[in-house]
């Protein structure tokens, strides 16, 4: 007797319900976990298919000060916030992005992102390119540059891409993320406004912040998705004010769903993937790419014959 045997494959949407958890954070890390993990269970719940962390979200942003007690906050990974994540996509079916603060070995650490499948599985990593050294953000101090170069991960919804916060500054991490295939951009986000400033430079700070960030989703055709934080951390006079307004941007750059400076939520948003090729077949950028002239990128300056 022959045996036909036949595989049926899972069929995937060109839909993704995507939610960004927006949330404050106190000073125990395993109550911040416990707290994002039922947010997500609750965007599930809700229909989110893709759920991702705003940055560092199992602390308070610890990058305002320079201390070494903070380096206690990290953990490697796979690790005990990795696992307990797998647990929750596995049983939820769900695909998660969530920042943490990796401990990859003695004295080397990396902020990073991680995307966990939908069973559970961890799908990749990508280490944070861009570190700042500012005022209130003195990441340089913790974090190791990443070296897994920009990257995008198959996942049960969608091919997803991720950066975090200040690669959100810079459209060359845009631009290779998205050739790498990414549909969806996610950036875990911590940024917020120091209470001196609000006033002045408020308004403009955010719109430059979110304005290039839906510049990078009409560059490149995908979407983006940006959670951020919210709460003030820090010194009660000073410290940051982080300003919230997680949002999905969609290919031509019009937002779908924006969330509010203040209040913590869930924000929630269906993503429709064959918008990509419609955007990038009218407006063809990547096609008309002159990759045979971009060589000067990769200097720091570019140096003319009268300089």
């Amino acid at each position: 007797m022959r045996w036909v045997i036949i595989a049926v494959m899972e069929h995937k949407s060109n839909h993704a319900q995507v939610a960004l958890v927006q949330m404050s954070c106190g000073q125990d890390p395993r109550e911040n976990l416990e707290k994002a993990i039922t947010r997500i269970e609750e965007a599930t719940g809700r229909g989110a298919q893709i759920v991702s962390t705003q940055e560092l979200f199992c602390s308070q942003y610890f990058c305002q000060t320079e201390d070494h007690e903070n380096f206690r906050l990290a953990e490697p990974i796979p690790g005990p916030t990795t696992d307990a994540l797998s647990r929750v996509a596995a049983a939820r079916k769900v695909v998660i992005v969530a920042s943490l603060f990796e401990r990859r070995a003695a004295g080397v650490y990396h902020n990073t992102a991680v995307v966990i499948d939908a069973d559970g599985r961890l799908a990749g990593r990508y280490r944070k390119m861009h570190i700042p050294d500012d005022p209130l953000y003195y990441e340089k101090f913790y974090f190791t540059p990443g070296d897994l170069g920009f990257r995008s991960f198959e996942t049960r919804y969608g091919r997803v891409g991720t950066l975090v916060c200040w690669d959100q500054w810079f459209p060359e991490a845009a631009r290779l993320t998205a050739l790498t295939g990414a549909q969806i951009i996610f950036y875990p986000t911590a940024i917020g406004w120091h209470p001196s400033e609000r006033e002045l430079y408020g308004q403009t700070q955010h719109s430059s912040w979110e304005t290039i960030q839906r510049g990078h989703a009409i560059a490149n055709g995908v979407y983006v998705a940006v959670a951020n934080r919210v709460g003030h951390e820090g010194d009660p006079q000073g410290g940051i004010d982080f300003w919230g307004q997680s949002f999905v941007s969609d290919p031509s750059g019009q937002l779908v769903t924006k969330g509010s400076v203040e209040r913590e939520e869930i924000v929630m948003a269906e993503c429709d993937f064959g918008k990509l090729d419609v955007q990038r077949t009218h407006w063809p950028f990547l096609r008309d790419r002159r990759i045979d002239a971009y060589q000067d990128l990769t200097k720091r300056l570019v140096e003319t014959p009268n300089d």
